[in-house]
């Protein structure tokens, strides 16, 4: 089924009645993006932070009458100077097809692969770990998933427990136990991760080594080896407390979803109890690590 996409290009004061506009005039979904593509990080609790120049972009259905719908907003007062728009017709595709074509096996560090379960192993003798991440989070494509997987592939974590605070997929947990760990736990907020991650650890024969939880339900005096956290620097920075405490005395932490601008204030938060290492950086993301004081 085609759609139709209006585009208006307007300012970051008009941006949000505009939004409700075009949802009254029947558009079934609306987006913003920034007219120069300047990306904008975490948005405060409550805020949606816009651009300085944004353009509101309104999907509609394929028999709307774009006459009508352009006569509607230029009635509004919002549009009293000028209404800069631009109308063109967008063909569906087969998203979920179009992804799945687009994901290939990935390799990190020097043993291990990411490999989609629809695609055929490279490398059969390497540690694949085959991954459908169905509604989670998680395939290794971005830097900060990358910089875990590759920071994982270099630790021995032979008899070790691992932690995946956030686990999404359940990628980095999976991961773990491919690369040797005796056991891992996956924790998120999202039901719909612990089954995406259920679902990739029976795909990849460690379910029995998989436990799982909502971050409600932690059990108490959690310990681990090692714990690897991906999420966002705000959230890391809030959740030290939670986090610290789920790693054993000498044991190992391993933090990204960090912008390199933000990492200092992450630092800051945990160096308290950790001895960290240099922060990584690939892209404009980064990683950090360190060894919990004994």
């Amino acid at each position: 089924m085609p759609w139709i996409q209006l585009k208006i290009n307007t300012t970051n004061q008009l941006a949000e009645q505009i939004s409700d506009l075009l949802e009254e005039s029947g558009a079934v979904s609306v987006t913003f993006q920034d007219t120069y593509d300047t990306p904008v990080f975490e948005p405060l609790p409550g805020e949606t932070r816009l651009w300085g120049n944004t353009d509101v972009i309104g999907l509609y259905e394929a028999d709307t009458e774009t006459a009508q719908l352009i006569n509607f907003l230029q009635a509004s007062p919002l549009f009293a100077n000028t209404l800069n728009y631009k109308i063109e017709q967008l063909e569906d595709k087969d998203w979920e097809r179009e992804w799945m074509d687009n994901f290939h096996p990935m390799q990190f560090g020097k043993r291990l692969w990411i490999c989609p379960s629809w695609r055929e192993i490279p490398d059969p003798h390497a540690v694949n770990v085959m991954l459908d991440p169905g509604l989670a989070f998680g395939t290794g494509t971005h830097p900060t998933t990358s910089l875990c997987l590759q920071w994982l592939d270099g630790l021995d974590l032979v008899g070790k427990t691992v932690i995946d605070y956030g686990c999404g997929s359940g990628i980095l947990a999976i991961a773990a136990l491919k690369l040797g760990a005796k056991a891992a736990i996956g924790i998120d907020i999202d039901p719909q991760a612990l089954q995406a991650s259920r679902d990739n650890a029976q795909r990849n024969h460690v379910s029995d080594q998989l436990a799982l939880y909502l971050a409600k339900d932690i059990p108490d005096n959690l310990l681990a080896d090692v714990v690897v956290a991906n999420i966002l620097a705000g959230p890391l920075r809030e959740l030290e407390p939670h986090i610290r405490v789920l790693v054993k005395p000498a044991g190992l932490l391993g933090l990204s979803g960090i912008l390199e601008s933000q990492s200092e204030s992450v630092c800051d938060a945990y160096q308290a109890h950790f001895d960290l290492d240099p922060v990584v950086t690939q892209e404009e993301w980064c990683r950090i690590t360190g060894k919990k004081h004994a």
